[in-house]
Order: structure tokens, then C-alpha cells, then sequence
């Protein structure tokens, strides 16, 4: 059998797809049966496809930065820094950011268009092929449900700190069944956690920054370091090999940027917040991410014993390091109630999204479909449970080190986001060509992607090339079966999964005159609110601490 793809207009049978007629729910104008017909949460808000509209603007500017900057950041940076060098580390970081910057562009572009369930995991499937659809959403998942598990071991890594009766599983345990209960009260209250807890980290970040910069002048401890590790033990460590680690690390890291674009199908109005969200978002990961791999090469010596490698058995952050050194023996308490605390929104985060990629999945028929119930309040309750109970994978770190476990989940999600990205600029790629080919003008477009197609293509094939290179280091030094299986088990698994939908379902390739640029599609109508809201924030001078007030808040 072939397969249909399953949309919510699929069935419509209208000759002209561009004739659909307009259906205006609040601030937001769907096309035929996508209206929501008036379904709307206890709260008021809208519920659409199942999922209530309950996101602002301030909570998508916060969301990504939230999940993305996690606990594990304050040890990841040391890593990067042990296995390629300060200057390595930066050089990697600088280099997917990059990466990033170019795969936000692609996806502001297709989201704001079509705030969709799944985002581009349903659109790869419409514009290139349903079975590639079937692969990327199921791959994408399974990276964000690794992501869960990895949360949870960097739980028992932090609390192992301290020496307490509870057992790593019993942390894990722990935290996860409080995070069940979190992540099913909704997404408003999910967006307010998100939103203040992502503030406090933001804080906590800077004064990392201010910290690193008193010990390195010697404000703290009395002794000046400058650049004394870029000398000895040197910038770049490792060759090749550090340099594919550090990129496999700096990938997982900015994994959960691309995540905005999930959250447009639970905004209240995804084409104003969105492109917000998208620019702001990625310079603030951007600084940050930099900023701390940077004051991290210049506060610990590359070669510290002390740095969480594979073969740690216990680790320390680069800040603990550099404070235990200068003199303040008990730095490892503050930095461990840093990192919990940091914790709480990572985990939410990565719960979220692998949730709602599940729903995306069930949707399109591409997943079983008792994932696609959500509640009244447009909860999706079995997709969040199932999801967080599979993050339980953590648990390995009973029969190995915690630090062994999170290489080997290390492996796993970066490659997996760097097919992810590889494929959200081939999707990309589809959706422009079609749009000019069926007659629609690009200048109509509510977010135009910069440096169309040139950026595109360098994600492509970046994300083509890194994917490969992020195992090198199995070949050097004698081949690990092990260590082979983790860092390319995830290629296999994609072309097995597109293999299967595309025989079982006969799936085709799909043309682009036959790519369909209407299902899914927001008209938007501004509100008197919304306008005057736009006014306010265009005023002739504006204060200088409103700017900084907005760039750190949204």
C-alpha cells in the first residue's frame, strides 16, 4: 500500500489547494478543516490539533535558552577543554555555532509559515518524502529522550559530589518522578517555570564569567594566570581526534536551539514571537556557550586529572577546579546547588520536546496512534509519560561510570542532531524551490532565512560531513567495538527506519509541483493589542537598561 500523508486537510478533495477558505480563531486565521472549530482550554486559550496555544513571547525567547543550557554545560566545557585544548574547544564551538546560526535561519523560515505540530519533522515528510519524515521524527525523538537520560545522569554525577546514603539510581529515580509530575501540568505553567528558572540561570551564568575573570587576574586566589595553559599544556590538544569529540560535545550542546520551532505550534502568535525568539535566542546560546568555553581554557590546565573524560570515575567542573586551587576548598558546594538548580529547566525541556515530537509522529500516522490523545487542556499525557520512562536508560550508570555513560549518550545525540540539522536545510531547500515553482512570491514569505541558499547548503553539508567524522577517534589508537557501535549505531538506525516506512508504506518521492503549501498555513491578522504592544516597543528612545532588560528577558 502506498501511503497517504495524513494531514488535516488530507481529505478535503478540493481541485485548488489555494482555494481553502479562512477560518480566524483569535489572533490566528487557519485554513479548512484545521480550524479548531471554537475548542478552546479552561484558561481560554486556544486548543489547536490537540495543543493549547499558551505560549507568549517572553516564554519562547526563554524556552530554547532554558533547555539548552544545561547543568551538564558546567562539566561539557571542561571535556571539550581536556579533549581538544582551549583553543580547540573554541574553535569547535565557534564552528557549529555557526552551523546553528545558518539551521535557525532555515527554520524560522518554515516555521513561521507553518507552525505545525512536529515542525520540520512533519514538513520533511511533505516536502521530501513521508518515509524521510517517518525516519527524521523517530531519529529526533530518540535524540531528545537520550537527552533525558543524559539530565539524569548528570543528576548522579552532581550529587555523587556529596557523600549521602542515596545511590546514583536513587537520585535518578528521584528526579524523575518529580519531573513527571512538572511536566504534566501544562504548557503555560510550563512556560512560567521555564521563563524564571531560565532568568536565574542566565545570572548564574554571568557570574561564572565574573568569577573566572577574578581568578584568572588573581582577584581571587593571588596569583595571576593570563594565558599561562594556552602555553602549558598547550591550545590544541589531541589533533583530529580532539576536534571530532569536541564536535560530537558542541553539537549536543546547542542541540535544543532547533527546538523553537517545535514550541510554534503552542504559541499564541508564531509569526511576531517566533522570529524574536529565533534572533535573540541564538546570540544569547551563542555568548554564552563561547563565553564558557572560553573562561574555562583559562582557568584549568587542559591536562587536569580532575576534568570529566570517559575514564573518570568521579569529575569536577572547571570553575570547582579553579576555586579549590585558589584556596576555597568548599567551591564544590555552591557549584553543585548552581547545577541542580540548573537542572530543573534542562530536564523539563528535553521532556517537552521529545513529547511533542512523539504527538507529531502519532499524528501523521508515523507513530501508534494512542500517542496522539492529549487532555481537555491539550496535555499530551501518554507521550510525556512514555517519553520520561524510556530517560530511565540513565540507569546504566549502575553496571558503568557515570562519566562512561555519558560519552557513550554523548555519541548517540550528537550525531543523531547532526542528521537532524543535516536534514532541516534539505527540507528547507524543498520548501523555496516549491514555493517559486507553484507561483508564490518568496518577498511574501513572513521570515525570510539570510543568505538563502548559500547558508543553507553549509548546513547540508556540514552536518553531512561532521556526522561522519564525529567517530574518528574509534580508528585511532586500535579499533573499540564498543565505542564503534555508539558513534554510528545512529546512521544505521536512520537508513534502516527510512528503508522500512518506505517499502511498507511504498512511499514516493515527493515533486515539487505536488508539494502541498497550504496545509498547516497561519494567515495572520493583528490585533489591536498586539499592534499598540509593537508601537510601545518601536518608541523613539528607549532607556538603556529597558534594552538590556529585553535582551536578557525577552
Amino acid at each position: 500500500m502506498t501511503e497517504k500523508i495524513n494531514t488535516p486537510s488530507s481529505d478535503d478533495g478540493s481541485g485548488d489547494k489555494r482555494s481553502a477558505s479562512p477560518t480566524k480563531v483569535g489572533d490566528v486565521t487557519v485554513t479548512g478543516k484545521e480550524a479548531p472549530g471554537g475548542a478552546v482550554a479552561d484558561n481560554g486559550n486556544i486548543i489547536d490539533d490537540g495543543l493549547q496555544r499558551g505560549l507568549k513571547s517572553r516564554h519562547l525567547q526563554m524556552i530554547a535558552f532554558g533547555g539548552v543550557v544545561g547543568a551538564s554545560i558546567w562539566y561539557g566545557t571542561g571535556t571539550a577543554v581536556a579533549y581538544s585544548g582551549p583553543l580547540g574547544a573554541l574553535i569547535s564551538f565557534l564552528i557549529v555555532g555557526v552551523d546553528v546560526f545558518f539551521v535557525m535561519q532555515s527554520l524560522g523560515e518554515m516555521a513561521t509559515l507553518f507552525p505545525v505540530q512536529g515542525a520540520f519533522i512533519e514538513l520533511a515528510g511533505r516536502f521530501v518524502d513521508p518515509a524521510v519524515g517517518f525516519s527524521l521524527g523517530w531519529n529526533y525523538w530518540y535524540t531528545w529522550v537520550t537527552n533525558i537520560a543524559i539530565d539524569y545522569n548528570n543528576i548522579s554525577l552532581i550529587l555523587g559530589f556529596w557523600s549521602t546514603p542515596i545511590p546514583s539510581y536513587g537520585w535518578i529515580l528521584l528526579f524523575w518522578a518529580l519531573f513527571q509530575a512538572t511536566s504534566l501540568l501544562g504548557v503555560v505553567v510550563y512556560g512560567e517555570m521555564e521563563f524564571w528558572l531560565s532568568v536565574w540561570k542566565l545570572f548564574t551564568v554571568v557570574g561564572g564569567f565574573l568569577v573566572a575573570i577574578l581568578v584568572n587576574t588573581g582577584a581571587i586566589g593571588g596569583e595571576y594566570i593570563g594565558f599561562r595553559y594556552w602555553r602549558d599544556p598547550g591550545a590544541i590538544a589531541n589533533g583530529i581526534n580532539g576536534f571530532g569529540k569536541t564536535f560530537v560535545l558542541a553539537a549536543l550542546y546547542y542541540s535544543g536551539t532547533e527546538m523553537l520551532a517545535m514550541t510554534a505550534a503552542e504559541s499564541k502568535n508564531p509569526k511576531k514571537d517566533l522570529p524574536n525568539a529565533i534572533k535573540q535566542t541564538f546570540w544569547r546560546i551563542l555568548i554564552i556557550f563561547i563565553g564558557l568555553v572560553f573562561f574555562a581554557g583559562v582557568i584549568v590546565p587542559s591536562d587536569s586529572p580532575d576534568l570529566l573524560t570517559a575514564s573518570s570515575k568521579t569529575a569536577l567542573s572547571p570553575w570547582t577546579i579553579a576555586l579549590v586551587n585558589a584556596g576555597w576548598g568548599g567551591a564544590g558546594n555552591l557549584l553543585n546547588v548552581v547545577m541542580i538548580t540548573a537542572q530543573f529547566s534542562s530536564v523539563n525541556s528535553a521532556i517537552y520536546v521529545a513529547s511533542r515530537s512523539l504527538v507529531a509522529l502519532a499524528h501523521q500516522g508515523r507513530a501508534p496512534r494512542f500517542f496522539a490523545k492529549t487532555s481537555q487542556n491539550g496535555v499530551p499525557v501518554r507521550a510525556i509519560v512514555f517519553s520520561n520512562t524510556l530517560g530511565l536508560i540513565a540507569l546504566l550508570n549502575i553496571a558503568a561510570s557515570p562519566a562512561k555513560v555519558f560519552g557513550y549518550l554523548i555519541s548517540i545525540s550528537g550525531a543523531a542532531t547532526f542528521i537532524a540539522w543535516a536534514f532541516i536545510g534539505i527540507t528547507h531547500l524543498r520548501m523555496r524551490k516549491a514555493w517559486v515553482l507553484q507561483g508564490y512570491n518568496v518577498e511574501d514569505l513572513p521570515y525570510k532565512a539570510l543568505f538563502y541558499p548559500y547558508g543553507t547548503w553549509f548546513v547540508v553539508l556540514l552536518n553531512l560531513f561532521l556526522v561522519f567524522i564525529s567517530g574518528y577517534s574509534v580508528f585511532i589508537g586500535g579499533f573499540a567495538a564498543v565505542d564503534f557501535v555508539f558513534d554510528y549505531i545512529v546512521i544505521a538506525i536512520f537508513v534502516l527506519l527510512l528503508l522500512f516506512w518506505k517499502i511498507f508504506k511504498r512511499t514516493k518521492f515527493v515533486p515539487l509541483a505536488e508539494v502541498d503549501l497550504v496545509t498547516g498555513r497561519r494567515e495572520y491578522l493583528a490585533s489591536d493589542s498586539i499592534a499598540s504592544e509593537g508601537e510601545s516597543e518601536k518608541t523613539a528612545r528607549t532607556p538603556w537598561y529597558i534594552v538590556v532588560k529585553r535582551w536578557l528577558t525577552g
